[in-house]
């Protein structure tokens, strides 16, 4: 595959930067930008599986979108194991926290169907054993393509390597439940190149994952969103200037943040069906910031272009920090240039008496936000945890220009359609 480089002589915009000095006013437990306490009782959608990212079906607008008056939510899943010797500690006890910390290794694409628009019911796997080309199947997004229930489903093929992929399929409903069939040849799209976004042989911590695509509202192509870092061999690259941004006397020394160099890419496709994809510069970078950009995608409003996405604690450079949550950019056109909102990026973050309560936000076009709980402390001191792997409570957050608002908190796994759709 050729990039849009090579092809036009000189890419055809300049990637936004989200700087240092955007990073240093991020500010833990402002109130209209921190995800309200999750209760230690939380409800747990099953006892058989943990659940991380979820990915409510939606058309290519970015509309969430019920089938049938079924809501349909993937969700990338892996099976618990209370019973299975390699996760009993040495007292006899299910030791949850080392399972769900292994489950990315398992990871497997999973449905889940609704009537309410929460207390979902497991449908089970999207594919089948061996379909998929890869030991995992990490995040993406499910396209609702027609009246037909036809489904795209875009993901990331993981082990080895990290190969954008879509699968497709068709959504079958009953007046008892929803069935995926087909998602039986899955589709490589494209990898990292090495020119613009770094691969595994420059960085054997490198992130490439994570497609959303979307058809501009303004010049009607197809586009996609996915995480990626910015190429280069690791360690290689310069944090300058324009990286650090206009910060205060003192705050020059980047230390060692040229090792995170998160980017938000973007592919255009060059037909309609989306199987033939072109990747151009990134939207946006955060060298010398923050080392991962996961699961960007839009929300469109006012004619402006909202750019989300998710980012951790422990991922930010060297002199910067911020809480695990979600993170958001703005602009007056797809390529820029954005500038962070709420002057920081911070959007939705983690208090910091529970750092690790949420993770996975997906801001929804209705102002709703998903995610799921990862932990929660049991006891004041934080010393003794719950383990999550379920739905979070929905927060409603309202956007106005370039700031944000948390304004509400809904039930666990709130995710209500914003359209249904008559299958025929």
């Amino acid at each position: 595959m050729k990039n849009n480089t090579e092809k036009f002589g000189k890419p055809p915009h300049q990637p936004s930067l989200w700087t240092r000095a955007d990073a240093l006013k991020v500010h833990t437990d402002d109130p209209t930008t921190t995800q309200p306490l999750v209760s230690a009782n939380f409800p747990v959608l099953s006892n058989e599986v943990f659940i991380w990212d979820t990915m409510p079906l939606r058309d290519m607008d970015g509309n969430i979108t019920s089938v049938d008056g079924w809501s349909v939510i993937f969700t990338l899943t892996a099976d618990r194991h209370p019973n299975d010797p390699e996760y009993i500690d040495e007292n006899g006890n299910y030791d949850i926290t080392r399972d769900w910390n292994d489950r990315h290794g398992r990871a497997k694409m999973y449905y889940w169907f609704s009537r309410t628009g929460k207390d979902w019911e497991l449908g089970g796997r999207v594919m089948a054993e061996g379909v998929s080309p890869t030991v995992r199947e990490w995040a993406g997004t499910p396209i609702l393509l027609n009246e037909q229930g036809e489904v795209d489903l875009y993901y990331t093929a993981v082990t080895p390597g990290a190969t954008i992929v879509k699968v497709r399929g068709r959504v079958v409903t009953t007046e008892h439940g929803v069935s995926m069939v087909g998602f039986e040849k899955v589709k490589p799209l494209f990898e990292a190149d090495g020119k613009m976004y770094q691969t595994e042989a420059q960085n054997p911590f490198w992130g490439f994952r994570d497609p959303w695509p979307f058809r501009d509202p303004n010049d009607g192509k197809l586009y996609m969103l996915f995480e990626g870092n910015v190429a280069g061999e690791r360690g290689s690259h310069n944090v300058g200037e324009a990286e650090i941004g206009d910060v205060p006397p003192g705050y020059e020394d980047v230390g060692n943040s040229r090792f995170q160099t998160a980017c938000v890419g973007i592919a255009v496709a060059r037909d309609e069906d989306g199987d033939d994809w072109e990747m151009l510069p990134p939207l946006l970078t955060a060298v010398g910031v923050n080392d991962q950009t996961e699961r960007p995608h839009f929300v469109f409003q006012d004619g402006k272009y909202y750019l989300f996405t998710i980012s951790h604690t422990f991922t930010y450079a060297d002199g910067v920090t911020g809480p695990d949550g979600v993170y958001g950019f703005v602009a007056d056109s797809l390529f820029g240039p954005y500038v962070p909102l709420n002057g920081s990026g911070l959007v939705l973050g983690n208090p910091s008496s529970q750092p690790f309560q949420t993770y996975s936000h997906c801001v929804m076009p209705n102002g709703l936000v998903t995610s799921f709980i990862d932990s929660v402390p049991t006891d004041e001191s934080g010393t003794q945890i719950r383990i999550g792997g379920t739905e979070a409570p929905t927060v409603g957050i309202r956007i106005k220009g370039q700031q944000t608002f948390v304004v509400a908190e809904y039930d666990y796994g709130y995710i209500p359609p914003m359209l249904d759709v008559t299958l025929k």
